[in-house]
C-alpha cells in the first residue's frame, strides 16, 4: 500500500493543477432541464381602403382619347391564413348632370397594377390576372370583376396596390363634367 501512495504522489506532483481538475471533474455533475415555450398568434383581418380621389381632364381635339388615372389602395392581409385574396372592381356609368350625357358602359379599363410592400415583412402577391380588364359600369353597379389577385401563400402583409385605369373618350363626346362611383372590394381566396 505504501508503494501505491508513493506512485500516486509521483504522478500527482508533475500534473499539478491538472490532477486537481481531474478530481474536481470527477466529482462534479451536470444537470440539464428543458421547458416548452408557447406563442399564440391570432389572425387579423383582410382589408382594403382607397386613399385617393382621382380626377381626369381631357380636352376634345377631334381624336379619340384615353386619359388614365391611378388609385392608391391599401390591401392588407393580416389573417395569417395563407388562403390568398383578390380585388374586385365595379362602377356606375360616367354621366353628366342636366342635360344628361353618358360615356360607354365599357369606357373604363385597368391597364396594369403595381404592388409594393407598405410596411414590415411581406410575402409578395403572385398575380395571375391578365390585362386589360374592363371595369363594368351601369346605372347601378353591376357585379364586380377581379382585377388583381394573390395566389395561396402569397400576399401576406400590408401592400400599396396601384392600378392604372384608362377612360375611353370618343372624339364625339359632349363636353361636361362626368362622374362615376367606383366600388372596390377585397375577397378571400385567389
Amino acid at each position: 500500500m505504501h508503494h501505491l501512495k508513493a506512485l500516486i504522489a509521483r504522478f500527482a506532483l508533475p500534473l499539478g493543477l491538472g490532477a486537481a481538475l481531474v478530481v474536481i471533474g470527477g466529482i462534479s455533475s451536470a444537470f440539464a432541464d428543458s421547458t416548452t415555450a408557447t406563442t399564440t398568434i391570432t389572425g387579423g383581418t383582410l382589408t382594403e381602403a382607397v386613399s385617393t380621389t382621382p380626377t381626369v381632364t381631357a380636352t376634345l381635339n377631334g381624336t379619340d382619347q384615353t386619359p388614365t388615372y391611378s388609385l392608391d389602395i391599401a390591401g392588407d392581409d393580416n389573417t395569417g391564413s395563407g388562403t390568398g385574396w383578390n380585388l374586385t372592381v365595379t362602377s356606375t356609368q360616367f354621366t353628366t348632370g342636366a342635360p344628361l350625357h353618358t360615356l360607354s358602359a365599357t369606357a373604363s379599363s385597368l391597364t396594369g397594377v403595381a404592388s409594393v410592400c407598405a410596411q414590415g415583412t411581406c410575402t409578395n402577391p403572385t398575380n395571375a390576372t391578365t390585362y386589360p380588364v374592363t371595369v363594368p359600369a351601369g346605372a347601378t353597379p353591376p357585379a364586380g370583376v377581379k382585377f388583381f389577385d394573390a395566389a395561396a401563400n402569397t400576399g401576406m402583409g400590408d401592400f400599396t396596390i396601384t392600378p392604372s385605369i384608362g377612360i375611353t373618350i370618343p372624339a364625339n363626346t359632349y363636353a361636361g363634367i362626368y362622374t362615376s362611383t367606383v366600388t372596390l372590394s377585397i375577397v378571400s381566396g385567389p
